[in-house]
């Protein structure tokens, strides 16, 4: 853009925690599309490997945790000096989102992030089972939160890229799906209408199918972990167990399947970790492909936004799930960890946007299942036109921080909305600020289906009578 747009003027404070990959992406998103004292501005990070770029502005920086001990010592004053309405953009790893996101409301600040996190221990955490460990656990305890302190300050809980950006894709391809099979193009005006023009459309599920091709110009070192984003992030949520929205579909579990006994129900876990569970899904450019059934808030939410109930049983719900191949680099770091027994290498290293050679960022939605078979619609974001566009990040980057970007304006728009998550806000809204930071936004069909030149050469536990089964999904 030759001139890029000021949403709104941001009168309080803003704490940013967290500068790793997507905190130094998002100074220039604030930089461009927000006015505010850049003097207070403050960035937290223990790690001081990128101050310069704040040095360099005039923006101050604390180096320091911010753990369960001093996070009300610490960002209450930095959220309330000066006076104005002051905006937590947590960005972090290890820090609790719910006590923080408490505090927020407590003092009278907006807040964001772009997970459920937990307090530094409880990813690894030997003396809790699978089920405690699950997103859907932590998401429970957010939503129990607003149950108990309904309305308020608008606090936006996992608005990143995924969760968060691919729950506003989702509703814009259900709307695509629904109009080419003339089913109209109205747009729901509420949960329950989503719902049901998503079970009238007759989608089965939805898979969050991405792939990345970013690729270093290095070779991967031998024992060094290397990813385009949060190593930490990712090596955390990939060792919490497999988790899906569970779709009223489905005739088959898994013999590692575990239930929850409490909260919503959408959702299901497997007894193993997720970046070492494989599903078949497929995305445009490389087609059908292996992905991670990595745990994801947005399998939980997804599902549970689209799940309609009759006198309090789900009649209607889609399976909805990550599907996720990482940069190539990522999947060999991930075979050499689980290789090892889990253990964690010892280095790691993010690929910034100088260390890259090519690639894209293809993160999109597979609604499957319904006539016209499966419909893919998302991002084709690549590392040249990131680079021109928005400097400090790579394209994985750029598709969180935009994501959080809008996420910003749309709470600023929509001040006393309480708690709220992606699926709830106003997806055209989210997706007019965000989309020019995601370079090719493309709807697709595809009559791939997971049945394809199965039962050829060995003989494989498949369900031929309907191909949309997870018993066909799964690669076990």
């Amino acid at each position: 853009m030759s001139k890029w747009p000021v949403y709104h003027k941001i009168d309080g404070p803003i704490v940013m925690i967290g500068f790793g990959s997507i905190g130094r992406g998002m100074l220039p998103l604030l930089e461009r599309h927000f006015e505010f004292d850049r003097k207070r501005l403050v960035v937290i990070d223990p790690v001081d490997d990128d101050r310069k770029l704040l040095d360099e502005r005039g923006i101050r920086f604390i180096q320091d945790f911010v753990t369960r001990d001093n996070y009300k010592s610490l960002l209450t004053p930095l959220l309330t000096e000066g006076g104005g309405r002051g905006f937590c953009v947590n960005l972090s790893v290890d820090t609790s989102s719910l006590d923080i996101m408490r505090l927020c409301r407590e003092i009278g600040a907006f807040y964001i992030d772009t997970v459920v996190e937990p307090w530094k221990g409880f990813y690894f955490d030997k003396s809790m089972g699978p089920e405690a460990r699950s997103n859907y656990a932590l998401r429970e305890t957010v939503l129990e939160e607003r149950r108990k302190n309904p309305g308020g300050l608008t606090a936006v809980s996992c608005c990143g890229a995924n969760p968060g950006m691919v729950s506003w894709f989702v509703k814009q391809a259900l709307l695509n799906v629904a109009a080419d099979l003339g089913l109209g193009n109205e747009v729901p005006k509420d949960k329950d209408g989503w719902a049901r023009l998503m079970m009238k459309a007759g989608v089965k599920g939805i898979h969050i199918a991405e792939r990345d091709t970013q690729r270093s110009k290095k070779p991967k070192p031998l024992d060094v972990f290397v990813n385009t984003w949060s190593v930490e992030g990712f090596v955390s949520e990939g060792q919490q167990p497999a988790e899906l929205g569970w779709g009223t579909h489905e005739k088959w579990e898994p013999a590692t399947i575990g239930k929850h006994a409490k909260g919503c129900g959408a959702a299901v876990y497997l007894k193993q970790p997720g970046a070492n569970t494989r599903v078949r899904s497929w995305c445009p450019t490389p087609g059908p492909q292996y992905g991670f059934l990595v745990t994801h808030n947005e399998s939980i939410s997804i599902a549970d936004f689209f799940t309609v109930r009759e006198n309090g049983t789900a009649i209607y719900r889609p399976t909805c799930h990550y599907a996720y191949h990482p940069a190539n680099d990522a999947v060999l770091s991930l075979h050499e960890m689980f290789g090892a027994g889990g253990k964690f290498q010892d280095e790691w290293m993010i690929l910034d946007e100088n260390e890259i050679e090519d690639g894209i960022d293809e993160l999109g939605v597979l609604l499957y299942g319904h006539k016209n078979n499966a419909y893919w619609y998302g991002s084709q974001l690549s590392i040249e036109e990131t680079r021109e566009i928005a400097p400090y990040q790579n394209a994985t980057g750029l598709q969180v921080s935009s994501a959080v970007l809008a996420g910003m304006v749309w709470a600023i728009e929509n001040p006393d909305r309480g708690i709220v998550e992606a699926d709830e806000m106003d997806f055209k809204r989210c997706l007019e600020v965000q989309s020019p930071y995601l370079g090719p936004v493309i709807g697709t069909y595809t009559d791939w289906t997971p049945l394809d030149n199965r039962n050829v050469l060995f003989k494989e536990d498949i369900d031929e009578s309907d191909a949309w089964q997870f018993r066909n999904i799964l690669v076990r």
